[in-house]
């Protein structure tokens, strides 16, 4: 099967990461300003780069086994570590929110595709 180049996946995931704090700021009333949007998101890109990392995600960036299972739980716990350390909270519920928000995005997305390439593929159609 075909898989998901890397930096189409490289950036949906990125785009996760971005609604998720759009989506909160907006829900919040908090401002969507870029330099607010920016201070919102390091800690969960950062993260985001580090399940990257960990997984090696450029191998295989679109399955959902391995990449988007250690992608998911590290952008959640690294992000909340790097919160803590900038001087930021993690209510439980925030905790949560972010869990099930990532979780369904970033696993999301690359069921979608794999569905998509699948499909693809037992048609004979090649995949764009």
């Amino acid at each position: 099967m075909r898989s998901v180049p890397v930096v189409p996946a490289a950036l949906l995931d990125l785009l996760c990461v971005l609604v998720f704090v759009v989506v909160g700021r907006a829900s919040h009333v908090e401002g969507i300003t870029p330099a607010g949007v920016a201070g919102t998101a390091w800690p969960f890109v950062a993260a985001l780069a580090i399940g990257w990392a960990v997984v090696r995600a450029w191998r295989a960036p679109g399955r959902i086994v391995p990449s988007g299972l250690v992608i998911w739980p590290v952008t959640v716990a690294a992000g909340m570590a790097l919160r803590v350390a900038g001087g930021d909270g993690t209510q439980l519920s925030f905790t949560i929110v972010t869990t099930v928000f990532l979780g369904a995005t970033l696993l999301g997305w690359r069921a979608v595709a794999a569905l998509y390439l699948r499909r693809r593929e037992r048609s004979g159609t090649p995949a764009t």
